[in-house]
Formats: C-alpha cells, structure tokens, sequence
C-alpha cells in the first residue's frame, strides 16, 4: 500500500514539474513570437510563467540580463529556457527519491 503511494505521490511531482517547465518554454515562445499580450490565454500563461520562473528566473532580474535590440526576447528565452531545465532536472530527482 505505501509502495503505491509513494509511486502515486512520485508522479505527481514529476507531472507538477513538467507543467512548470512547460509554461516557462511556452511562456518564452510566446515573448519570442511577440504574442498578442491583450489575448486572455497568452496573459494567462505569461502570468503562470512568471509565477513559476520563482523570481530566480525572472525576465526582468533573473540571471542573466541583456542590453540593446531583442533583449526582452533573449531574457526570456535565457531565463525562462534555464527555469525550464532546472524544473525538469528537479522533478526528475524528486521522483526518483520519493520513488520506492
């Protein structure tokens, strides 16, 4: 019964992770494709997105910041695009710690 939950458990934070890393990648695809920000879905993802980045990945103040042309497109793919690996490499270590 307990090897069941942990199993159970185990998924769900891998699925809560992936969901995160997901926003994040969809979030910086929407900045790259200069997605219409008055439409409710990308205003809804990019606030998700912003929401998970954890303020350490932020586009504004995250880890790296470019200056000049496309610096909004390269902060979000950078920031965003590193959340979303860290997310994964996270989720995937939860799961094989809490996975029996």
């Amino acid at each position: 019964m307990a090897t069941k939950i942990r199993a159970t458990l185990a998924q769900l934070v891998w699925l809560a992770c992936a969901l995160a890393a997901l926003l994040l990648a969809v979030g910086a695809l929407l900045i790259a494709l200069d997605a219409n920000k008055s439409n409710d879905l990308v205003a809804a993802v990019l606030r998700a997105a912003s929401w998970v980045d954890l303020d350490v990945f932020s586009r504004q103040d995250g880890i790296k910041q470019f200056r000049g042309e496309g610096a909004q497109v390269k902060n979000a793919l950078f920031n965003w695009g590193l959340g979303a690996i860290a997310w994964l490499v996270v989720g995937r270590v939860l799961y094989r710690i809490i996975k029996p």
